[in-house]
């Protein structure tokens, strides 16, 4: 059983993939942790909360749309009323869609805004309120994402998302540092999980490429020379989390092997 810290974490988009690795490390670090998915995760969510449990922290499975203001405040509250505090919030939800920009129609894009940024703005300004409410600061984290740094071709409006990410967090850090809130956001690249799967199907079959040769052609970008796993990102978001990081605030710090040079 790890050392508790005594703090509650929330994590979003939590049933798989990065969530759900993000989840479990905090949970390893001693937090209790709240996890949010879709209510058709359910089922998965649910396992990740046992998980979190025979870690030998307190957990709670919350489904929400975090695109929803109401279901998003009702989140943080239950989170925070379930395990007795908020103290740690991880947007993590998001989406991606893999379309030439000239073919991106307008729902489209307002899905892509809607989750990644309004999702995230929701999140962020939830756990915050509650977080100046309990007058003992806090540490608000992100999802943004390489293609926060550098937009990419066929992902632009998935790039558009991820840069009103970054500036988000450079936004809220300032207005919420005299509350004892730092606010970060983590970016990774090219990552092991479902939504890598799906971004390389879709540009495999824009270019003609078969399953898994899109993937193999960005993975030659990364200087470290190995494709990205959930954990590697839960392990630097183990940090923006703790005590470490103290100091650190408004910064979208790129975790992504070495494609992306700042």
């Amino acid at each position: 059983m790890a050392d508790p810290t005594g703090r509650v974490a929330l994590v979003t988009g939590a049933a798989r993939g990065i969530g759900r690795a993000i989840a479990l490390r905090l949970a390893s670090d001693g937090h209790d942790v709240a996890v949010n998915d879709l209510d058709s995760m359910q089922n998965e969510l649910d396992v990740v909360a046992e998980e979190i449990k025979s870690a030998g922290v307190k957990s709670a499975a919350i489904t929400a749309d975090v695109s929803n203001a109401g279901s998003v405040n009702d989140m943080v509250e239950t989170a925070a009323d379930r395990l007795g505090s908020l103290d740690v919030m991880v947007a993590n939800a998001g989406i991606a869609q893999v379309k030439p920009l000239l073919d991106v129609t307008p729902e489209d894009f307002d899905r892509m805004m809607a989750v990644n940024v309004k999702g995230v703005f929701l999140c962020f300004t939830a756990a915050a309120r509650r977080m100046i409410d309990q007058g003992t600061g806090g540490k608000i984290i992100g999802a943004c994402s390489i293609a926060g740094h550098k937009g990419f071709s066929l992902l632009g409006h998935y790039s558009a998302s991820k840069f009103a990410v970054r500036a988000m967090t450079q936004a809220a850090a300032q207005e919420w540092a005299e509350h004892g809130i730092t606010v970060n956001s983590y970016c990774p690249g090219i990552v092991d999980t479902a939504m890598w799967e799906l971004i390389d199907a879709e540009i495999g079959a824009l270019q003609g490429m078969d399953r898994g040769e899109a993937m193999a052609e960005f993975s030659k970008l990364i200087a470290l020379g190995r494709i990205q796993t959930p954990q590697d990102v839960a392990n630097f978001v183990s940090y923006l989390a703790s005590g470490d990081s103290d100091y650190m605030t408004g910064q979208s710090v790129m975790i992504d092997g070495g494609i992306i040079f700042a």
